[in-house]
């Protein structure tokens, strides 16, 4: 048996049935009534017509899209299933305004209408929330997972503080899985494809009695990588993933529901790819050219790959447990929401894009992660007056080590570039040989490492209200207090370099050492230190800092007519202040932002269109960013900081969907944005004020779906869809950055364009399916970005590209 409909969500469709007129339609189809039931029976036939309705649950209630006085964009399964994506990187070109960078998928970083933060580090909260089924994605290493089950993704633009707490100052992205359902229900799909692409997911949805149900899924996600490295064969740009989802519902009384679910997912594969940009012959000894000339690198689209890192690879073992307790009163509901997240992660990938030992560096991630959550929401309905408030509690500690790897090889070129006191392990080795001694400082392991411990806390209570003032004037008022507790350590462990050291003892032992020249005897004194992490070496720092945070949000929506509604809004956002993982003793203060925005939505039910639009202003103090510091007034070795600015920006953005007959179905989505510097310095010295911060201006998507009925018994589906990015807007410290105005050879930052296709046949129910399908269809190919680290210590950048076109097979059938 079906839980009744709770109050509140009922009375909602009444006050707001009849203004569904929703989202793209060449996405949305009957896959959603699983995901959003309740908008299957308040859709309004004479209004709907042929274009589809979803309900949404962006302001803590079940709301119709098009009744929601937020700018949001959907994502919904047809869509993930029509672009074969198998998580929100791989499409979000497809949503203007995000920019979803996973080169590393256990470090990931979320960007939302110009806001994202770049640091990766335990000490950093990010500035676009994730949210899984409400609960909060803690950490990057967990905030990017494979789609498994999905119903729907609600992308919401701007600051959500009140609603979805600290950490969604740009805004947020709730992901949203299905229920169990009281139908049997099963289905599998297998993808072939280039670069030895097997894709495989399965679904089983079992009715164990009148009041229970359980949903069990699955997937495994396997490709041989899209570029092998020219002197290894190694391949990278693979794919190694699995992950499964089991859901129990239980009816315990026809007013109370409880929800178990358990995620868990399985990840190892090759490092991210670095093409380095300087030609180097084929001998691994060879020193790269200091400084690095830009008129001769290479154009990565079409250089070979050289990765040398010893025990490359990236991997994550995530699961996850959620507990819900849904109960419905008279008057309203209470749901109880308790999480438990736990995930492990290894990186370690090439930083110097060769394989020579001279300029050898990786660096390695490795994290451990566990936190809790607890909410409790109560919401309910007046005649004047919907509401909802709550009180949670999060806890979380992380565990971080990053570490930097070289050889003394390389020790020596960095000695020579920054330090000026030529190649001393190469001299003194070439001389020991010279007389014969069975010594040599070089083709040892160096290790550098800090160690962060984070134990974090915070307490919050909300409350947001819907008050009719009349049958077409609402106003909404909410408001959250957020309290943060933070306790952060660093421990910068003496370097290890246990066969370097060996052999120092060994020379000194053997009456050589005495026996060099001075300055040799001085170059390896120094070298007894850390050369790399140089701030408070062998002591541990803790800091303990607590925040507090008011984040109000003031709506004012008007229906000029049924179809046709206004809003303006006000509304406060917050990320919790932090530290940086590998600046020893750093500490920042909480980023803020206000967004004013106005908005219209609009739908033309004769003409089966719909359009929306909105405009905006934000200002954001305090920002933080992950920036390359030269270090030239400090070691000489150059490192990223976290760097903080102001900013401030103003947008536009549009969106039309339009069905003219049954069969076909047109969109547009369409951003533009003005994101500017009130008052920056970045560390190079560049005053940044006044200037862009990088985002580009305009970003859009286009997309058209046609159907063909009665094709060999069943129905074909042609899908195409458009997506393009504008050009980074430069700045004074962009070159530095590496992310515009390198090389003469080729482009950084450059407009980016991309086609996907899709030809699906499906037969009645969709019980079998077959399709063909292209992502990136006319293979084009991008440079996102140059890692400069290297270019001032070795003289090697290297660069990060696009993968080339995918594309494949995919089969389905459903019983």
């Amino acid at each position: 048996m079906s839980i009744r409909p709770r109050p509140l969500s009922a009375a909602l469709r009444q006050l707001l049935g009849g203004t569904a007129l929703l989202l793209c339609a060449q996405i949305v189809h009957a896959d959603d009534q699983n995901a959003a039931p309740a908008a299957q029976d308040q859709a309004d036939p004479n209004k709907a017509k042929l274009l589809d309705n979803i309900t949404v649950t962006a302001q803590s209630r079940s709301q119709e899209m098009q009744s929601v006085p937020i700018p949001l964009q959907i994502v919904t399964a047809k869509q993930v299933d029509t672009l074969a994506a198998t998580d929100l990187s791989k499409m979000d070109m497809f949503v203007p305004g995000l920019v979803v960078s996973a080169d590393q998928p256990t470090q990931p970083r979320y960007q939302l209408r110009g806001i994202a933060t770049s640091d990766f580090g335990v000490g950093t909260e990010p500035a676009v929330g994730v949210y899984i089924n409400g609960v909060y994605a803690a950490r990057s290493g967990g905030a990017l997972l494979a789609f498994n089950d999905l119903a729907r993704i609600e992308v919401l633009k701007g600051p959500q503080g009140t609603l979805f707490g600290r950490n969604a100052a740009a805004g947020a992205i709730s992901i949203v899985t299905n229920e169990p359902t009281d139908r049997f229900e099963g289905k599998a799909r297998l993808r072939v494809g280039n670069y030895g692409k097997v894709y495989g997911d399965a679904l089983l949805n079992l009715p164990i009695n009148k009041d229970m149900a359980l949903r069990v899924s699955a997937y495994d996600n396997q490709s041989d990588g899209w570029v092998k490295d020219a002197a290894s064969g190694k391949r990278y740009g693979e794919d190694n993933d699995w992950g499964t989802r089991a859901v129990f519902r239980w009816n315990l009384t026809p007013d109370t529901r409880m929800l178990l679910s358990w995620d868990h997912e399985k990840l190892n594969q090759p490092p991210h790819p670095a093409f380095g940009l300087v030609p180097l012959s084929n001998d691994t000894n060879q020193r790269p050219p200091f400084p690095a000339d830009p008129a001769t690198y290479l154009n990565p689209l079409h250089a070979p790959l050289y990765n040398d890192s010893v025990g490359g690879r990236e991997s994550r073992t995530f699961d996850g447990v959620t507990l819900s307790f849904d109960h419905s009163f008279s008057w309203g509901s209470l749901v109880s929401t308790t999480a438990w997240r736990g995930f492990d992660t290894f990186n370690r990938g090439d930083y110097d894009g060769t394989n020579h030992i001279v300029s050898y560096l990786d660096t390695t991630n490795i994290e451990h992660n566990n936190s809790w959550y607890q909410e409790f929401k109560l919401s309910g309905t007046t005649g004047i007056a919907d509401w909802v408030g709550g009180v949670s509690y999060y806890q979380e500690q992380a565990r971080q080590t990053s570490q930097t790897n070289i050889f003394t090889d390389s020790l020596d070129t960095l000695a020579n570039n920054i330090m000026g006191v030529g190649t001393p392990l190469t001299d003194i080795s070439n001389a020991l040989a010279g007389f014969g001694l069975p010594y040599t400082l070089l083709g040892d392991p160096w290790h550098e490492a800090i160690s962060n411990v984070g134990k974090f806390k915070a307490y919050a209570a909300f409350g947001d209200v819907i008050w009719h003032v009349s049958d077409r004037f609402n106003i909404t008022t909410g408001i959250r207090y957020t309290r943060d507790q933070k306790t952060f350590s660093w421990y910068n462990m003496p370097r290890s370099a246990p066969q370097f050291d060996g052999t120092v003892q060994a020379l000194d032992q053997a009456g050589v050492l005495a026996m060099l020249p001075p300055e040799a005897q001085m170059a390896l004194a120094a070298f007894g230190n850390n050369v790399i992490f140089t701030d408070a070496v062998g002591v541990p720092v803790r800091f303990h800092n607590t925040w507090n945070n008011v984040s109000p949000r003031l709506v004012l929506d008007y229906k000029f007519a049924p179809d046709v509604m206004g809003y303006a809004s006000v509304t406060k956002g917050y990320k919790a202040g932090g530290y940086n993982s590998v600046q020893v003793g750093s500490r920042f203060a909480p980023e803020k932002v206000i967004n004013y925005e106005a908005g219209l939505k609009t739908t033309f039910p004769e003409h089966n269109l719909m359009l929306n639009g909105s405009v905006y202003y934000y200002r954001y103090d305090n920002k933080q960013s992950l920036s390359l510091d030269p270090n030239s007034a400090g070691s000489g070795v150059p490192r990223y900081l976290v760097n903080s600015t102001d900013q401030e920006a103003k947008g536009l953005e549009l969106e039309a969907l339009w069905q003219p007959v049954r069969d076909l179905r047109l969109n547009f989505t369409g951003a533009y944005i003005d994101a500017t510097y009130r008052k920056a310095v970045a560390d190079s010295g560049a005053v940044l004020t006044g200037q862009p911060t990088g985002e580009p201006r305009f970003s859009y998507t286009a997309g058209l779906a046609y159907t063909w009925h009665n094709v060999a018994s069943g129905q074909l589906e042609f899908n195409l869809n458009y997506a393009y990015r504008g050009k980074s807007r430069c700045n004074d410290d962009s070159r530095l950055q590496g992310e515009c105005i390198i090389s003469p050879n080729f482009k950084v930052g450059e407009a980016q364009k991309r086609t996907d296709a899709r030809l699906d046949w499906h037969a009645p129910g969709d019980r079998w399916g077959v399709a063909l399908y292209a992502s990136n269809l006319f293979n084009d190919r991008y440079v996102t970005g140059v890692d400069n680290i290297t270019a001032t210590v070795f003289g090697t950048p290297y660069a990060n590209i696009t993968p080339p076109r995918m594309w494949g097979v995919e089969f389905r059938a459903k019983f």
